[in-house]
C-alpha cells in the first residue's frame, strides 16, 4: 500500500507541471481552432500534411512530457547549478511555442510563423542541452517534442512555398 501511496503523492507533485504546459497549448488553441476550418483549410498544403485530428493528441502528449521534464529539473533546483537557467530557457521556449499559434493562426502569417518556429527549435535544443546537465531523463523527454517541431517547421516552410 505504501508503494501506491508514494506513487500517488509523486503524481500529485507532477500534475501542476503538466497542467502548466497544457495551459500553453490551451492558450494557443484559442488562436488555432477558429482558423482551422476557415483560413487554414483554404491553404495549399504538402502531401505529408497530417489530418487535422492528429495535432490535438500529439500536442497533448508532448505537453505532458514537457511537464514531466520540467518537474524533473525543478525538483533538482537545489542540487544543480544549471537548474535555474534551464527552467528559464524552458519558459522562453514555452512562450515561443504559444507565440507560434498566435502568429501563424491568429495573425495568419505563414512567414511570421516560420520565423517563430525556427527560433522555437533553437530554444528547444538549448533547453535539452541544459536539461541534460540537470537530469538526463528530463532532456530525453524533450526529444520527441524537438522531432515534432522539426517536422512542423518543414510543414510550415512547405506551406509558405505552396502559398506565395
Amino acid at each position: 500500500m505504501s508503494g501506491l501511496r508514494s506513487f500517488l503523492l509523486y503524481l500529485l507533485r507532477i500534475l501542476p507541471f503538466i497542467a502548466f504546459c497544457q495551459l500553453a497549448g490551451l492558450i494557443g488553441s484559442f488562436f488555432t481552432a477558429p482558423n482551422i476550418p476557415t483560413w487554414y483549410a483554404s491553404l495549399e498544403k504538402p502531401f505529408f500534411n497530417p489530418p487535422n485530428w492528429v495535432f490535438a493528441p500529439v500536442w497533448t502528449a508532448l505537453y505532458a512530457m514537457m511537464g514531466v521534464s520540467l518537474f524533473l529539473v525543478w525538483r533538482r533546483r537545489g542540487e544543480s547549478e544549471h537548474a535555474s537557467k534551464a527552467m528559464a530557457v524552458f519558459m522562453a521556449q514555452l512562450f515561443l511555442n504559444t507565440l507560434w499559434s498566435i502568429v501563424f493562426f491568429g495573425s495568419k502569417s505563414i512567414l511570421g510563423g516560420l520565423a517563430v518556429i525556427v527560433l522555437l527549435g533553437a530554444f528547444i535544443v538549448w533547453t535539452i542541452r541544459l536539461f541534460n546537465k540537470v537530469s538526463k531523463a528530463a532532456g530525453k523527454l524533450l526529444v520527441p517534442y524537438l522531432l515534432w517541431v522539426v517536422f512542423a517547421t518543414i510543414l510550415n516552410l512547405s506551406i509558405f512555398f505552396l502559398n506565395i
